[in-house]
């Protein structure tokens, strides 16, 4: 008589951690307080943030990662969202600099096949429908990727002078945002890979040190609303997208 098998657990799914590296000083936006902690539409640029993570059920947990001499961090969390959210106060000099620190601290929660979403604090216009559309879009894929735009603009490029040297064909052409969303294991290699090539300091998004590998991202259409405040100007479109 056959006996019946014996029962295998099934393997664990993949976990969802938000990474928001939040280090910066934020110099071109003119103000006496780093750029993230400016308040858009009634609260901070990383409250938005953060508030958007820790209210999604997909999202494991949330780290922030500040300078080691952030003022503004503990004042930011209330109880109800420090119970989904870490501090990691190992700010590097660059952006990239803190995700790769930032990485290295959490090795102990995260496994090698768990996903990292990587977010801009200035970018206060993530909801809940953008996170769920770039998890379903890359829920089985090999690579990762990231939300992004498509560009509509007529593009130039500048030649000695200030002048229009060409236009730049647009064609094919997007618009990077965040979050951006890898593997634990793969995301940690690439950077890591960047740091030992002295390359980390001129990496401007995670995808870029992907494609450093050889691989090729994965672009999720994003939203005009999760724009990147950089200029005084942002703020205001920023808030209109969060109030409307």
């Amino acid at each position: 008589m056959n006996r019946p098998a014996s029962p295998t657990s099934a393997p664990a799914q993949p976990q969802h951690f938000a990474l928001i590296p939040a280090a910066g000083v934020g110099a071109r936006m003119g103000v006496h307080i780093p750029k993230q902690y400016m308040a858009v539409a009634g609260k901070p640029m990383l409250r938005h943030a953060l508030d958007t993570f820790a209210a999604h059920a997909r999202i494991t947990r949330t780290f922030v990662v500040v300078s080691a001499g952030d003022a503004w961090i503990d004042e930011l969390l209330t109880p109800e969202l420090a119970q989904r959210t870490t501090v990691l106060r190992v700010g590097g000099a660059t952006r990239q600099e803190s995700v790769f620190n930032g990485l290295n601290e959490i090795r102990s929660m995260a496994g090698d096949a768990d996903w990292v979403l990587v977010h801009d604090a200035a970018r206060p216009g993530l909801n809940a429908e953008l996170i769920d559309r770039l998890l379903d879009t890359l829920e089985n894929d090999d690579v990762g990727g990231l939300l992004a735009l498509p560009v509509v603009d007529t593009l130039k490029r500048e030649s000695a002078g200030g002048r229009s040297q060409e236009t730049v064909p647009r064609a094919g052409l997007w618009a990077a945002q965040t979050p951006q969303m890898f593997r634990y294991a793969l995301l940690q290699r690439a950077l890591r890979q960047a740091a030992e090539q002295g390359r980390i300091g001129a990496i401007t998004d995670d995808a870029s040190a992907i494609e450093m590998l050889g691989l090729r991202p994965r672009l999720v259409e994003g939203s005009p609303r999760n724009l990147k405040v950089t200029l005084a100007q942002d703020a205001a479109l920023a808030e209109f997208f969060l109030k409307g």
